[in-house]
């Protein structure tokens, strides 16, 4: 029976993950591993110089007070007897698109499980409105979950999934768009006078690339993007070559 992990950044309770545990249940063993509170934003960070605790809130299940990625190497080197077969993360609320993949606990968590190469999943329902419909995100991930237990990843590959709300039906395998949003700062005071801000994101919609995850999003498609773990610009590499030789002979 396939071991199956579950995390995500929204917390162990948000309805995201408990949909998605629901729509995954009948394919194996589930078992889950999440923050106890919400973590969104925390990309790929990891909790350092102070403990991580965990508690078990239901059988097989864990509520961990640290990032999605602590909640994931906890799982993999501590709470499970064996390494799972496959991570799946989410389902979170909102979408992962374009550079926000950067910044995303979702995207993070399953970074982190494909270095432990294991086949990973990042599910996300993108909304903007109050009312969030995970049923097709599930769906999606009851469908794509067999297909990377049988298939597998190659090594250092994680999926980044998005589902529109309301979708139109198809689904496309996408790249990641370039930036085509803007930061907004709203600024204030509190009450003793600090300084602060509050960050918003607006779309820019003028720039959107064809078979990007942005354009599937607008059109009413699953998005589906492959990503990598390396960041290695390879088709630098001879470019640069030069500034090492200069380094090299400045510093000796």
């Amino acid at each position: 029976m396939p071991r199956i992990l579950i995390t995500n950044d929204d917390g162990i309770f948000a309805p995201g993950l408990r949909a998605l545990a629901e729509g995954l249940s009948d394919l194996g063993e589930i078992s889950i591993v999440a923050p106890s509170s919400e973590r969104s934003g925390s990309a790929q960070a990891l909790t350092v110089r102070k403990p991580v605790f965990w508690e078990q809130v239901a059988e097989r299940e864990w509520a961990v007070d640290g990032t999605p990625t602590d909640s994931v190497i906890l799982a993999v080197c501590h709470l499970l007897p064996e390494k799972p077969d496959i991570v799946v993360s989410g389902i979170n609320r909102g979408g992962n698109l374009g550079e926000n993949v950067h910044y995303s606990g979702t995207v993070g968590a399953a970074r982190e499980a494909a270095l432990y190469h294991i086949p990973a999943l990042a599910m996300s329902v993108s909304h903007r409105g109050r009312d969030f419909d995970f049923s097709v995100a599930a769906r999606c991930a009851r469908l794509l979950a067999p297909l990377l237990l049988r298939e597998g990843l190659p090594p250092g590959v994680l999926l980044n999934v998005n589902v529109p709300q309301p979708w139109k039906g198809g689904a496309r395998l996408t790249r990641q768009s370039p930036k085509i949003t803007r930061n907004v700062l709203d600024l204030g005071q509190d009450e003793i006078g600090r300084d602060f801000f509050v960050l918003h994101e607006q779309q820019l919609s003028t720039d959107v690339g064809p078979n990007t995850d942005y354009a599937a999003i607008r059109d009413g498609a699953i998005s589906i993007t492959p990503m990598v773990l390396d960041h290695t610009a390879t088709s630098s590499l001879k470019e640069l070559s030069g500034w090492a030789t200069i380094l090299e002979s400045s510093l000796s």
